[in-house]
């Protein structure tokens, strides 16, 4: 364990220092755009060889067992591949007087605090300002069901959705897994969780070849997805327009009904402290599905909804600093003690 074998860092700098200065630096700077204009973003990189992989291995004229063996072959050597090059930067980041500089500037574009902040921001903008059509092509760049099909309500319940969703999934998972494995395991999950966004789909084409993929990702967000519903519950506890009780009722009552074993715990949570409806009904595919509703508020999801889920979404980040920053405390009087 990571928190137990200090294997990651160097002498002046402790892992969990550097997770904090990337977690300040990802929430004020963002994804580099000028950096990644020059060079590509770690994650497009892994999804270039997923998508090489997927070309060449994920063959309709196969059966579905041998695309199935495929995909898992695929998942494990991308993923154990992506681990091993964490390996690598983190031994350089031991070895080299400054390399500490390139471990924490990783962690920070591997975390979507600010980006993820912006692009839900920016539907609540188009919305406001230019319309219906406007948030349909701002939707896009957040989910994968068929946006023509959504209303203003629908735009804006995808908007809050995604939020939730993804600050489990791009936030506290790095997160957790950083803290967990290190460099390696941040790596490794980011590649888990790229391969499932591209591959890890029940169509046609990726139901076989993207099991694993699917099956991996549920694995390793089973704990960060609890842990960022517990750092929702407790950041509406801070907001006056929040309400942390209704947050653990339907949290307890909802979490475990949503399609996915792990998205419905920050959704759930999201939907009880901002009063709303979440999940249900969607077209996603080209397919309709039927999905349960998570909450018992409002299902028209407004552009104000969606700035008062921003605000609950800060208050959150907050949050998981804060624990990062007590587990440090937490470590270093354990090292005193010992």
């Amino acid at each position: 364990m990571f928190l137990l074998f200090d294997y990651t860092g160097t002498d002046v700098f402790d892992p969990l220092v550097l997770l904090l200065a990337a977690m300040l630096i990802d929430a004020y700077l963002g994804e580099f755009g000028p950096l990644f204009r020059i060079i590509p973003h770690p994650v497009v990189v892994m999804g270039h060889w997923i998508g090489v992989a997927d070309a060449r291995l994920n063959r309709p004229s196969r059966s579905p067992r041998d695309r199935r063996m495929r995909g898992v072959v695929t998942a494990l050597a991308l993923t154990g591949i992506s681990a091993g090059i964490g390996v690598a930067v983190q031994w350089f980041a031991t070895a080299a007087p400054a390399g500490w500089v390139v471990e924490m500037g990783l962690v920070a574009v591997l975390l979507a605090q600010k980006s993820l902040h912006d692009h839900v921001r920016d539907v609540a903008v188009a919305l406001e300002t230019h319309g219906l059509d406007a948030g349909r092509r701002a939707i896009r760049h957040l989910v994968g069901r068929d946006p023509e099909t959504l209303d203003e309500g629908g735009i804006g319940r995808a908007a809050v959705e995604s939020l939730a969703e993804n600050f489990s999934d791009g936030v506290i998972a790095p997160v957790f897994w950083y803290v967990v494995f290190g460099l390696p395991g941040l790596m490794a999950y980011k590649m888990i969780n790229t391969l499932d966004s591209m591959i890890g789909h029940r169509t046609e084409r990726h139901q076989h070849f993207g099991w694993a993929s699917a099956r991996l990702d549920d694995a390793w967000n089973w704990a960060p997805a609890r842990v960022s519903a517990l750092l929702i519950v407790a950041a509406s506890a801070t907001l006056r327009f929040t309400r942390w009780r209704e947050a653990v009722r339907i949290l307890r009552r909802d979490a475990r009904r949503h399609r996915s074993p792990n998205a419905g715990w920050p959704e759930a949570a999201t939907a009880g402290a901002l009063g709303l409806a979440l999940s249900g009904p969607r077209r996603y595919h080209g397919r309709e599905t039927s999905e349960p509703w998570v909450g018992d508020g409002r299902a028209r999801v407004t552009p104000k909804d969606i700035r008062r889920a921003l605000r609950l979404y800060v208050r959150a980040c907050f949050a998981g600093g804060l624990v990062v920053a007590g587990v440090l405390v937490l470590k270093v009087a354990l090292a005193g003690a010992g």
